[in-house]
C-alpha cells in the first residue's frame, strides 16, 4: 500500500488579516495488484480524500514527533572550595609555611578560585607548575587575590604564604582567615618548649612536644577565623608548700524505726599547696556506703578515718558527699555520731536531726554546737519536710574542739502524726445581675508539719483581704501566681487543734439574662477537705435551683468545726467583731445589729493608723493585711458536698429565671 501527501498552501485575497494559512493534506491510496483481492473481500471500499488541520496544531504535532534536546542546567556554582590545609613554622614576627587548598570546579571553561583573605601569599602552584593570582572582586576586606583554572574537577592549589605574629600583654597570637571549607586542618609549629596554647574557632586535636620545640595539629570551624594564642608557661611553686586546708562539713542524720541514715557535704578550701588527699574522722560504728564527687578518684576506711582521693591534686577547692548508715536505738537518749575533717586549720559546718515517722525530740544536749535555723545549713537541710527536725551550727573557736549531740526521742502510733488536713471549708457567695461575685472562703485547718497553703485562685479574682486565725496577713505568691497563706504548726504527737484561714476575693462573671445557667468555681487548695458548705446569695429578682453534679441543696447548718463557730467571725478587728456572716440575717442578735458605726470607724482608723506606721512613707503596696465583714443580702441557697480532692476546683451550676411576680411588685 503506497501512501502519498501533497500539502498545498493557498493565500485567502479576500480574507481580513490576508494572512491565513491552511495545510490541505491529501491521502492518495493505490492499492495495485491488492485491489482486485480487496474488491472481493466483504469490508467496503473507501476512496480517497482530504484532511484539514490548523497550522497550531501541525506544530504540535511535528513537535511531539521530533522533541527539541535542551542543554542541560549549569551547575549553581562553578567552583567550591572542598579542604584547606595549612602547614605553619613560627620565626620570630611571622610564621611561614604552606597552604593547601583542595578545590572542586563545576563549571568548564575558566573559573576564578578566591585565596582565603589575609593571607601574603609569596608563591602559588598548581600541579607543580607556577601560576599568576589576579585580582578578584571587591569584599569586605578589601580587594581578594584568586586564581584561575580552565578545566572541570578536582584540583590542588599550593601557596607558600607568611602570617604575622602580633604581640599584646605577653601574649603572642596568629589568626588564619575564615574559608567556608567543609575542612579546615592547621598544623602549628613553635620552636619552644613550656608553652601554654588557647585556640579560638576550633579545637586541638594532638600535640607533640620535642627537646627544642612544640607542634599543635588543630581543626577549625571553617566559617570562622582560626586564632592561636600562646605565652609561656609560668611556674608555680605553691603547690610544692606545706598543705594548709580548711573545710566545711554539714552532716544529716535521719533517724527512722529500724534504721539510721548519714548524708554528709564537705566543702575542702586549700590555703597552701595541693590537696592529693582529704582524711575525715568517722565513728566506730557508722557505714560508708558511698563517697561521689566530681574530683573523687577512691576513698578508703583506715584505722577509723575516711581517706578521700582526688582525681588530681586539687589546688583550690572540692567538693563530694558522704553516704553511710548505722543502727541507733528506736527512741529514748540518742548519742548522735559526728563526723570531722582531719587536719583543717578551721572546721565549720553544723548538724541537723530529723526524725523519721511518728515521734519527737523531746530534749536536747549539745557541746561545741550552737542552734540554728535549718536555712542556715543550705539546701540539704533547707529541703527537708520532717515534722521534727532540729538543726546546729559548729561553733567557732579552734579546729580539733570537742564536740557531741545526744537527743531523747519519743515515739508515737503512726496514725498519731498528722500532717495537713481541711476538715472543713465554708463559702459564702454575693451574687449580683451584673456578673461581680464577692466570696468569702474559710477553711479550718489542722497541721502539724506545712508551712504554707497554696491556693488558686479563679481566674480574674482580685483579692480583698486576708487573715489567718483572725488575724490580717500579708499572702505570699508561687511561681505560678498562686497564693502561699501562712499556717500555725503543732508538734508532732499532739493532737492539732484546728485554726481557721479566710480569703476575701471578687470575681467578675457573666451577667445574669432573663434565664439561663451561671457557675460558679471556688479556689483549689493543695490539701484535700473533708467537708464543705456553700452558701449563695442571688439577686431577688430571679429563682434560683441547683444543678446536678458535685454539690447538692440542703437547709442551712451551722459549721461543725470549732475553728469556723460564731464566737470568732470575720470582722474588722479583734476589739470590733461582726455578726456571724453564715448565718442568716434572721438569727443574729439584736445587740451586734445596734453596734456603734462610730466604734466600727475607730477600730478600722486605728488599724490603718498602725499599718502606714509600719510601711515606708504611709504607701502600701499588695494586698491590705485587713478584715472586712460580708455584705449578706437577698435570698440565698445552701450547698454541701463531701471528700474534695487536693488541687480541685470545686463548682456548682446553678439555673436561674427572672421572676415576673417579684418585677411585678
Amino acid at each position: 500500500m503506497n501512501i502519498s501527501i501533497l500539502a498545498v498552501t493557498s493565500l485567502h485575497k479576500h480574507s481580513p488579516s490576508k494572512t491565513a494559512l491552511s495545510l490541505l493534506m491529501l491521502f492518495s491510496v493505490a492499492w495495485g495488484a491488492a485491489g482486485a483481492a480487496q474488491e472481493k473481500s466483504a469490508e467496503p471500499f473507501h476512496p480517497a480524500g482530504w484532511v484539514v488541520i490548523p497550522v497550531d496544531q501541525y506544530r504540535v504535532l511535528r513537535a511531539k514527533a521530533y522533541p527539541v534536546e535542551h542543554d542541560p542546567e549549569p551547575p549553581p556554582l562553578d567552583a567550591t572550595l572542598t579542604r584547606v590545609d595549612y602547614d605553619l613554622h613560627v620565626s620570630g614576627e611571622l610564621a611561614t609555611g604552606r597552604a593547601n587548598l583542595t578545590v572542586d570546579v563545576l563549571k568548564d571553561g575558566w573559573v576564578r578560585v578566591p585565596v582565603p583573605a589575609g593571607l601574603l601569599v609569596r608563591e602559588a602552584r598548581l600541579d607543580g607548575k607556577l601560576v599568576s593570582l589576579v585580582p578578584g572582586p571587591q569584599g569586605k576586606g578589601g580587594v581578594h587575590l584568586c586564581a584561575l583554572l580552565s578545566h572541570a574537577g578536582r584540583s590542588v592549589l599550593e601557596l607558600d604564604i607568611d602570617v604575622p605574629v602580633t604581640v599584646s600583654a605577653g601574649d603572642e597570637s596568629l589568626s588564619l582567615p575564615s574559608t567556608e571549607s567543609g575542612v579546615t586542618r592547621a598544623a602549628f609549629d613553635l620552636p619552644r618548649t613550656g608553652i601554654d596554647l588557647r585556640i579560638a574557632g576550633g579545637l586541638i586535636s594532638e600535640k607533640s612536644e620535642t627537646a627544642s620545640s612544640t607542634k599543635w595539629l588543630a581543626y577549625g570551624r571553617g566559617n570562622e577565623a582560626l586564632t592561636f594564642t600562646w605565652r609561656k608557661k609560668t611556674e608555680d611553686h605553691h603547690v610544692e608548700l606545706p598543705l594548709r586546708i580548711r573545710g566545711s562539713l554539714t552532716q544529716l542524720t535521719s533517724l527512722a524505726e529500724d534504721s539510721t541514715s548519714i548524708y554528709a557535704e564537705a566543702n575542702v578550701e586549700v590555703v597552701q599547696g595541693a590537696a592529693r588527699q582529704v582524711r575525715i574522722q568517722v565513728p566506730e560504728k557508722i557505714t560508708v556506703n558511698q563517697v561521689s564527687g566530681a574530683d573523687v578518684a577512691d576513698w578508703e576506711i583506715k584505722n577509723g578515718e575516711l581517706a578521700v582521693t582526688f582525681l588530681e591534686p586539687v589546688e583550690h577547692s572540692a567538693r563530694f558527699v558522704i553516704n553511710g548508715e548505722e543502727r541507733l536505738p528506736r527512741d529514748g537518749i540518742i548519742d548522735i555520731p559526728l563526723l570531722r575533717l582531719v587536719n583543717a586549720e578551721r572546721d565549720t559546718g553544723g548538724v541537723a536531726v530529723e526524725i523519721l515517722g511518728a515521734g519527737e525530740i523531746k530534749d536536747q544536749k549539745a557541746e561545741g554546737l550552737e542552734d540554728a535555723d535549718a536555712t542556715d545549713l543550705g539546701e540539704m537541710v533547707a529541703s527537708r519536710q520532717s515534722p521534727a527536725l532540729v538543726a546546729f551550727r559548729a561553733r567557732p573557736g579552734q579546729a580539733g574542739a570537742v564536740r557531741s549531740l545526744s537527743l531523747n526521742v519519743a515515739r508515737y502510733d503512726q496514725q498519731a502524726v498528722l500532717m495537713a488536713n481541711v476538715e472543713e471549708a465554708r463559702y459564702q457567695v454575693l451574687m449580683s445581675t451584673d456578673g461581680k461575685e464577692l466570696v468569702q472562703a474559710r477553711y479550718a485547718i489542722r497541721n502539724n508539719q506545712r508551712n504554707f497553703v497554696k491556693v488558686t485562685l479563679p481566674a480574674g479574682a482580685t483579692v480583698w483581704s486576708a487573715s489567718l486565725a483572725g488575724r490580717p496577713v500579708r499572702p505570699g505568691q508561687s511561681p505560678d501566681g498562686s497564693l502561699l497563706l501562712p499556717l500555725e504548726k503543732s508538734r508532732g504527737g499532739e493532737d492539732a487543734p484546728a485554726f481557721s484561714v479566710e480569703i476575701f476575693y471578687l470575681l467578675k462573671a457573666s451577667s445574669w439574662e432573663e434565664k439561663g445557667k451561671q457557675k460558679v468555681t471556688l479556689p483549689s487548695l493543695d490539701l484535700p477537705i473533708s467537708r464543705t458548705g456553700v452558701l449563695l446569695y442571688y439577686p431577688p429578682l430571679f429563682r434560683v435551683s441547683a444543678e446536678p453534679g458535685t454539690f447538692r441543696t440542703e437547709e442551712y447548718r451551722a459549721p461543725t468545726s470549732a475553728a469556723l463557730g460564731p464566737p470568732i467571725e470575720v470582722g474588722a478587728l479583734e476589739s470590733a467583731v461582726s455578726p456571724s456572716a453564715d448565718a442568716p440575717k434572721s438569727t443574729r442578735t439584736l445587740a451586734e445589729k445596734q453596734r456603734s458605726d462610730d466604734e466600727k470607724k475607730d477600730a478600722m482608723r486605728v488599724l490603718l493608723d498602725s499599718f502606714k506606721a509600719k510601711s515606708s512613707g504611709g504607701k502600701v503596696t499588695g494586698i491590705l493585711p485587713v478584715s472586712v465583714s460580708f455584705p449578706a443580702f437577698g435570698p440565698s441557697i445552701f450547698l454541701v458536698s463531701e471528700l474534695t480532692s487536693e488541687n480541685q476546683f470545686p463548682a456548682a451550676e446553678l439555673s436561674f429565671q427572672r421572676d415576673k411576680k417579684a418585677g411585678a411588685r
